[in-house]
């Protein structure tokens, strides 16, 4: 076993035994780690509070050559984001990020645009009111182009040619998709162009989930993302019901 040093942000955390805890750790330097913390129940315990959900932590790992959990030997506090105590869609806007690194990432699949982008959304998140759901949602959109996962926003999922209006909208598709097309898709909906110009702005535009939209557009985005999501997870991830427009 060898020893890494990384940046990590703690996704996910379970109890083990009476005095350890497995957490789940998405880190700048190799992607997802899976780790086992050894004593970390303990009121004396050296992680401390390392290892709470949604802190960030230097760490010192024992990696294991053949599967199975790494060994966590240190963890040291490096930022927690306690605005996020005080507003409650913007907590369960922070447990969704952690979900989707958690959920949608592979093991040692290091990303490190995707980790500063989590934890840019975490510094930003607290006291948005209306613009906490945007926020949440472009942070989604640079996850799927950062997996490899963007939805087709210009031609047509199915066909691959320019989609003109009127447009619809298949999860399962993978994005637009033309009058043409349509008819064959069996979850596909209708979307005005709205909705696209919206979805773009979000996700090319670093300032574009600053912009005040109407509550109904906001809406109709995150019923989009979600569908998107959970078709590219394989299952409704857990946080979405909580999620504000």
């Amino acid at each position: 076993m060898s020893a890494e040093k990384a940046l990590a942000l703690v996704v996910r955390g379970t109890d083990w035994s009476e005095s350890s805890r497995i957490a789940t750790l998405w880190t700048r330097e190799f992607g997802r780690v899976r780790v086992l913390a050894k004593g970390a129940r303990r009121i004396k315990s050296n992680f401390e509070v390392a290892l709470d959900l949604l802190t960030v932590c230097q760490i010192v790992f024992l990696r294991k050559a053949h599967g199975g959990l790494d060994l966590l030997t240190e963890a040291r506090v490096e930022e927690r984001f306690p605005q996020l105590r005080t507003d409650l869609s913007a907590l369960y806007g922070g447990y969704y990020v952690a979900e989707m690194l958690s959920d949608l990432t592979q093991d040692y699949d290091p990303h490190p645009v995707l980790f500063d982008a989590a934890l840019t959304t975490l510094r930003e998140l607290g006291g948005l009111g209306a613009l906490t759901g945007q926020r949440v949602m472009a942070f989604e959109l640079t996850l799927l182009a950062e997996l490899g996962y963007s939805p087709a926003l210009r031609d047509c999922a199915v066909c691959g040619q320019a989609a003109k209006p009127p447009l619809a909208f298949s999860a399962i598709s993978g994005g637009v998709v033309c009058a043409t097309c349509r008819p064959s898709e069996r979850d596909a909906k209708l979307i005005g162009p709205a909705v696209i110009d919206a979805l773009q702005a979000l996700w090319l535009d670093a300032a574009g989930w600053r912009v005040e939209r109407p509550a109904a557009l906001r809406n109709e985005l995150r019923q989009l993302l979600g569908m998107y999501v959970g078709v590219r997870l394989g299952k409704r991830p857990r946080l979405l019901p909580y999620l504000t427009g």
